[in-house]
């Protein structure tokens, strides 16, 4: 993962911990008072929610600890791990950029790529001017490296 990846983890992690969890355990609070457990669907919705929080919090504490940071290299000359590459869809003409990331940073609304996805399976090790195929579930498509940063 980057180091941006990690630290937008450790956050998460950490508002979990001081900001939801506490908020969590006083809407438990409340819906207790509200009486009998067995018909309160507040107090059974609340735990529902502590549960699901609890998970998270467990998978991101597991995911942090096994973590290993991978710095975007320095080299600007070949498409790898942290790269930020622009390339045009051969078939469209369409250009945009994206970033090489692990799989728990990729969004692709943010032009964030998983490294195992087909596109930046595909660019990975390429350089600029090249052309790559992209065999992805939609079909095959060729995309050219513009420029690497």
């Amino acid at each position: 993962m980057t180091e941006q990846g990690l630290a937008d983890l450790e956050a998460e992690l950490e508002r979990l911990k001081t900001v939801d969890r506490p908020r969590m355990a006083e809407e438990i609070r409340t819906a207790r008072s509200f009486g009998d457990l067995k018909e309160n669907a507040e107090y059974h919705e609340a735990k529902r929610a502590q549960g699901h929080l609890e998970t998270r919090i467990a998978r991101l504490t597991a995911q942090l600890r096994g973590a290993v940071v991978i710095d975007a290299p320095g080299d600007a000359s070949v498409v790898s791990f942290g790269s930020r590459v622009a390339v045009r869809d051969e078939a469209t003409g369409r250009e945009a950029t994206y970033t090489i990331v692990g799989p728990t940073e990729a969004d692709a609304a943010t032009g964030t790529l998983s490294s195992s996805s087909p596109v930046a399976r595909a660019l990975l090790g390429s350089h600029p001017g090249e052309t790559v195929t992209v065999v992805a579930p939609a079909g095959t498509r060729q995309m050219t490296v513009l420029e690497i940063s």
